[in-house]
């Protein structure tokens, strides 16, 4: 009988966990949690579409940077040039190196070594108001390699000086990502 209770309650343990973390999420994301912190997507590089790239060759934003964004959000970009809500953008940030090859000199290219990850999430509706990495219809994270919490203590300070030369575009750089393009 013990063998049988002890199934039984294993099962019933085990059919709650989905329903435990499903809870924690928000309505706006599964990214998002119901305080508002954001996680890295899992695997965004294969789950999210590559919407451009950029390269900095100097400077402490040195590397290549990939950037990439959920379907809805392309599609709603696309068809009204506005973000839609939800709509996830992730930017991994690569060390870079130069070579030599057979297509020309000083070819520059993306290496394994990651610097770091930012992650907006739109949000239209102002839902996180008592959360500082919330704010301007967005909210903003920054992961370094291997961790996944947000190290972000306050978009203003940690993320918004980037973003201040496109404010007119909804903070965004979208003029420079072909795949936002129809």
């Amino acid at each position: 009988m013990n063998i049988l209770n002890t199934a039984v309650l294993t099962t019933t343990l085990l059919l709650l966990i989905p329903l435990t973390v499903k809870a924690e999420s928000s309505k706006l994301s599964p990214f998002v949690n119901t305080q508002g912190h954001i996680m890295l997507p899992a695997d965004f590089r294969t789950n999210l579409y590559h919407i451009g790239s950029w390269f900095v060759p100097q400077g402490e934003a040195s590397g290549f940077h990939d950037v990439y964004m959920d379907k809805i959000g392309i599609s709603a970009f696309r068809s009204t040039g506005k973000y839609a809500d939800g709509t996830v953008i992730v930017k991994e940030l690569r060390h870079s190196k130069t070579s030599d090859f057979t297509t020309g000199k000083g070819v520059a290219y993306a290496t394994d070594e990651i610097k770091q990850i930012f992650v907006m999430i739109k949000d239209t509706q102002n839902r996180f108001l008592d959360n500082p990495n919330w704010g301007d219809g967005w909210g903003w994270a920054l992961f370094k390699p291997g961790q996944t919490k947000n190290i972000s203590s306050d978009y203003r300070k940690d993320c918004l000086g980037c973003h201040l030369p496109v404010k007119d575009k909804d903070l965004v750089y979208s003029d420079y990502y072909p795949t936002l393009k129809p």
